[in-house]
């Protein structure tokens, strides 16, 4: 607008009058942009057209609860502690692609358990709502949070409270929740109908006992009642985040199953930057709002783990060169689990080794220079060479994602390397499954599609 202004006024006298004139005009159009920018709290909960913010935060963000109150950590230093927990998280995922689920992974589990504590989405339960912040898991069903009055939990759970809400019940173990619901238990005999309760340990020092509950659940301006979800109400140890698990994978207590008549199975999301400390990405759900212009890939699904996304990676390129892979690296098979599946929970894209170290051999010979290992990534070089570095494709069925430089590559702190931000599968980890971890999506409208069992991906500003 001010260049167009400029260039305009070598078109009329430059006398006092004008000058005058045309500065009113242009000042009466700047600065109701200027008042609304200064008032509008980038943290408020309400969106500005009054409905809730579906709005998607970093865990360390200025807008999230547990964001530290004096920052002191470098991007990177972020990057590398959440990566720290990758090796956890794949783990976790290998145990649900072979076999049947096991009854103690759902719908209750620990977040920390589950290394998925990178992004929180705001939800609201109960009438009237209580404002909570839960991770956002698209490999897990869980829909879980602390409740108050909970023992052990940690104090800065942000705990929800049942005696505060006036549509707050309690699910019955009769009912078809709690026969869907994974690794809830009920008495064998009892002459009143018992809470659908459970409880579980793990990671050898923690466990903790919740009840299977429902209220009403409110997101943006739609209000689902009779929500079900796990209530924490006693814990032990040291690995219970304080957060809650929002789960959007395919299973029965998912937040995308339980609202499927409403919003019809679909739902997208865009992932702010990590270094975007000031600012949110979104969730939508439902078929409204969703991008026109967006590329779709097939989802696959495996029977045995229904719940994870996968996708038919066919090859990888780096530049304009294809690195040769044995396709059984890739290939979708629903027996072993192999194959590649998109997650929300993992921080840096991760291959089968072989594939891994293809890629980055074909990347080190492009960039052609001096290599050094940080923290998860070994192929870091000196950042004035980042002008050669070649970008990454991802080939799937019908799509080919080239990834954004800022998707590829990770900064030091202090600028001087730059660090191709992807990894080989650790070593105790299930060398089969493949995974498009959330570093590597950020900036990107990611688009589920389960009905017509699709995936969809289109470039978005997220921050």
């Amino acid at each position: 607008m001010l260049s167009k202004y400029i260039n305009t006024q070598s078109r009329y006298p430059k006398t006092m009058a004008s000058f005058a004139l045309h500065c009113f005009f242009f000042f009466t159009l700047l600065v109701p942009f200027v008042f609304t920018t200064a008032t509008r709290d980038p943290c408020s909960t309400a969106a500005p057209d009054g409905s809730d913010d579906l709005s998607i935060i970093p865990i360390n963000a200025k807008c999230s609860p547990f964001a530290p109150t004096h920052p002191s950590s470098s991007v990177i230093d972020n990057v590398l502690h959440m990566a720290s927990s990758d090796s956890h998280r794949l783990t976790y995922l290998s145990s649900l692609v072979a076999g049947k689920p096991k009854p103690t992974s759902a719908p209750i589990a620990s977040g920390n358990q589950l290394h998925t504590g990178n992004y929180v989405v705001r939800a609201r339960l109960g009438t009237p709502p209580q404002l909570m912040f839960m991770v956002l898991d698209t490999s897990n069903d869980a829909v879980w949070l602390p409740c108050s009055g909970c023992s052990g939990c940690s104090a800065a759970s942000a705990a929800f409270n049942p005696n505060s809400s006036s549509t707050y019940s309690t699910v019955s173990c009769s009912t078809a929740q709690c026969t869907q619901a994974h690794g809830l238990t009920c008495p064998s005999s009892s002459p009143q109908p018992s809470v659908c309760s459970f409880n579980q340990s793990y990671g050898g020092d923690s466990s903790f006992s919740a009840n299977l509950v429902q209220d009403t659940l409110t997101l943006s301006p739609d209000v689902i009642p009779n929500f079900a979800f796990g209530c924490i109400n006693s814990a032990s140890g040291n690995s219970l985040p304080p957060q809650g698990l929002m789960g959007l994978g395919r299973g029965p207590m998912s937040l995308v199953s339980q609202t499927a008549t409403l919003y019809s199975g679909v739902f997208s999301y865009c992932l702010p930057s990590f270094r975007s400390f000031y600012f949110s990405g979104s969730l939508k759900l439902g078929l409204l709002g969703q991008p026109r212009s967006i590329r779709y890939t097939p989802l696959l699904r495996n029977p045995r783990r229904p719940s994870l996304y996968y996708v038919n990676l066919t090859g990888v390129s780096v530049g304009s060169v294809q690195v040769p892979v044995d396709q059984k690296f890739l290939t979708f098979d629903s027996v072993s689990g192999a194959g590649t599946i998109i997650d929300s929970g993992t921080v840096i894209t991760r291959f089968a080794q072989p594939v891994y170290e293809a890629i980055r051999d074909e990347f080190r010979k492009q960039v052609n220079g001096s290599f050094s290992t940080l923290g998860s990534f070994d192929t870091c070089f000196a950042a004035d060479n980042e002008n050669v570095a070649p970008k990454i494709t991802l080939h799937m069925t019908s799509l080919d994602l080239k990834l954004p430089m800022e998707n590829s590559l990770i900064h030091s702190s202090a600028g001087t390397l730059a660090c191709l931000s992807m990894a080989g599968i650790p070593q105790n980890a299930n060398a089969v499954l493949n995974v498009i971890a959330n570093l590597q999506q950020q900036n990107l409208r990611i688009l589920f599609d389960i009905p017509n069992s699709r995936l969809g991906i289109a470039p978005e500003p997220c921050n």
